[in-house]
Parts: C-alpha cells; structure tokens; sequence
C-alpha cells in the first residue's frame, strides 16, 4: 500500500513530521480511502509530556503533517488524479488550531483520521481527529494552502 507522502517529490519529502528522507522524522504516513484519510502513530517514551502522556506539541505535528497529505489528496481527487497512485502536490500550512479534549495516554497507537471540509484549487481545510482506543483526545482544523513557487527549487 503506497501512503501520500511516499509520493512527494524528493525536494518535498524532507520534513521532520512525515517525510520520507528524513532518516530522524516521525515518518507520518496517511492513506486516502473514501473520501478521508487516516494515519497510524505510536509515540516513544521520549514523545512524554508528564509521566503516562504524550507531549501536546507532537500530537500537533501529527496533525499538522496529516492534514496536508489529506489536503493534497483531496485537491488530486478534485483534479482527477488517485491518491496514493499519482504524484502528491505539495501544501504548505497556512493555519494550524488544535482542541486538546482530554490527556492523550502514551502506549497505544494513536489514529488520525482526517477529512476535507473545502476544497478550493489552492485553498483546503481539513478537520483531524485524533482517537486513541475509541476516545477522541484532541481535534484540529488546518488551512493548507498549495507550497509557493518559492518553496519549489529549480530543476538543475
């Protein structure tokens, strides 16, 4: 199963949350099915924030992270092209809000599941949710926006 940061380009695939060559990143991966996208995480005992508690920083770049590869395949959905197939276009985070709704328990896997609310040809906002053993611990609305020319370097 191919997940939508495995497809980023290389100068794209280096960020500390999800990419790829980044041989010290949590290497977040989403998959695209129907509409949503969920990603699987389990958090070290070095992601504590007290005793027994995952640190409330690393629970937003899961989300931050998660949010842009469900943003990028909602926008290749909406341009007729298959998640986890095509090429991903790169986001960038344009605003990052995060709920957290009880202590995230640190042990067992931590699911984001996450879905486009609107989907604009540079613009989408995604909701995440972010479960641990059937109980949502916290939630979080990005605005990713399509990675500025600038971002991009030239070809050599």
């Amino acid at each position: 199963m191919t997940m939508l940061q495995d497809l980023y380009p290389d100068d794209f695939a280096h960020c500390y949350g999800c990419g790829r060559l980044n041989t010290n990143g949590l290497h977040v991966k989403s998959e695209w099915v129907d509409g949503e996208a969920t990603a699987r995480f389990r958090p070290a005992s070095h992601h504590m924030a007290l005793p027994g508690y995952v640190y409330g920083g690393l629970i937003a770049s899961l989300a931050d992270c998660h949010a842009i590869a469900t943003a990028a395949g909602a926008s290749m959905v909406a341009a007729g092209a298959t998640p986890g197939r095509d090429p991903t276009p790169r986001f960038v985070t344009a605003s990052l809000q995060v709920d957290f709704l009880r202590p995230t328990p640190l042990g067992p896997d931590l699911l984001l599941r996450a879905r486009p609310t609107e989907v604009g040809p540079r613009k989408v906002i995604v909701e995440v949710s972010l479960v641990v053993d059937s109980v949502e611990c916290a939630r979080a609305r990005v605005v990713a926006v399509r990675a500025p020319a600038t971002m991009v370097r030239p070809s050599s």
